[in-house]
């Protein structure tokens, strides 16, 4: 099976979808990797360190798509570029497919068999495989380093001759993986760190780490079976927001994780909550690439409501890409490998395994997944 691996193009982009020792596991798989050349770059890494285990490079790109078997990216492709693959090639990336309709037709017109790495389900066995988590939770570290390097406070409690420095106040609106690893890293910091999420299940994992757990009474809450808080009702978001405004207005430092699978984030931080917030302090909403979590917020940049920074940056994990490429590298890695036939050489695209059936999107020519064709329309 013939592996293409090419650069990414998006703009900014930072990480690279395979790092050498995990292509290297590959070749020994009896994979033939082609890579396009400059892939390793971001990273500093040089042609050689792929040549050197096994790998081809190859200058033209458009040969590179047209004579691979599968092609492996980090990045959704552009989707001109669709055209240039073989029917039946197997395409690996993240697609954000609720989201790209058009792209995820035009893969299945083309014969194109998707993989989509959002897709993957959030099962045990699926862990190792979760690109979803795995940036999530450097997402998470990222978000953090960036409010200590704006805010105009230390983190942690000083006792120094000057006198007591108090510690910072942080308050982190949602505890999947990317809050808990805030929450984490807030408390190596040294800051004073509260927590809130709809889901009481994580309470437990939030007080773990050092946090104090907040409690708003919304009702009746749970989780969807991917591990995602469920859609609050008008009713209830007003309660949340009604409840989360004192420690907004207490925090220096307020972090919103809040995302929804397949839609677009909620609003949780509204006008008001904004204007009772402390001048000098900061809001980084994580969910901004998705709609954003916070009023004003805007995509790629930093603006200043009433004293008020709220920093809306996108690709946080690509803030440090050399683990954040060695994560996702591991992930594709993970994946592949678990679905290699060794006799074959080859990726088998098993939907009876549960980890395929949810993360092979089109084949075909057609769009497989059933959550996708009712969220089309279709």
């Amino acid at each position: 099976m013939k592996v293409a691996i090419p650069k990414e193009t998006h703009p900014n982009e930072t990480r690279i979808p395979m790092i050498p020792s995990d292509v290297e596991r590959l070749v020994k798989r009896g994979a033939q990797i082609v890579i396009e050349t400059g892939l390793g770059e971001a990273l500093h890494l040089a042609d050689e360190a792929y040549t050197k285990i096994g790998v081809t490079v190859e200058t033209d790109r458009q040969k590179l798509l047209a004579e691979a078997n599968m092609v492996l990216r980090l990045r959704l492709p552009p989707i001109e570029e669709i055209d240039q693959l073989q029917a039946g090639t197997i395409h690996v990336s993240y697609l954000d497919p609720f989201f790209n309709q058009p792209l995820i037709e035009k893969l299945a017109e083309s014969d194109i068999s998707a993989v989509c790495m959002e897709m993957i389900p959030r099962t045990t066995l699926a862990q190792k495989m979760d690109a979803l988590s795995s940036q999530a939770s450097l997402g998470g570290y990222a978000a953090v380093m960036l409010a200590a390097e704006r805010l105009e406070k230390a983190f942690p409690m000083m006792m120094t001759p000057a006198g007591t420095l108090a510690p910072s106040r942080v308050f982190i609106i949602g505890a999947g993986v990317a809050g808990l690893q805030a929450i984490a890293t807030a408390k190596r910091l040294g800051a004073r760190v509260e927590a809130f999420d709809t889901r009481p299940v994580v309470a437990e994992q939030v007080r773990s780490l050092g946090a104090k757990f907040i409690q708003i009474d919304l009702g009746e809450m749970g989780q969807t079976k991917q591990g995602y808080a469920k859609q609050l009702t008008p009713e209830q978001l007003a309660k949340q927001q009604a409840g989360m405004a004192k420690h907004c207005a207490m925090a220096d430092v307020v972090i919103t994780t809040a995302q929804l699978f397949g839609r677009k984030a909620p609003t949780i931080v509204n006008a008001d909550m904004v204007a009772k917030m402390k001048p000098g302090s900061i809001i980084v909403d994580m969910a901004v690439e998705t709609g954003g979590n916070v009023v004003g917020s805007e995509l790629d940049k930093e603006v200043v409501i009433n004293g008020v920074r709220i920093l809306g940056m996108a690709n946080l994990p690509g803030r440090v890409p050399t683990h954040a490429s060695q994560m996702y590298s591991s992930n594709l890695r993970n994946l592949i490998e678990h679905f290699w036939d060794d006799e074959s050489k080859s990726l088998q695209l098993n939907t009876d395994d549960e980890i395929m059936d949810g993360c092979l999107i089109t084949q075909n020519k057609t769009i497989r997944s059933s959550m996708l064709r009712e969220h089309y329309g279709k």
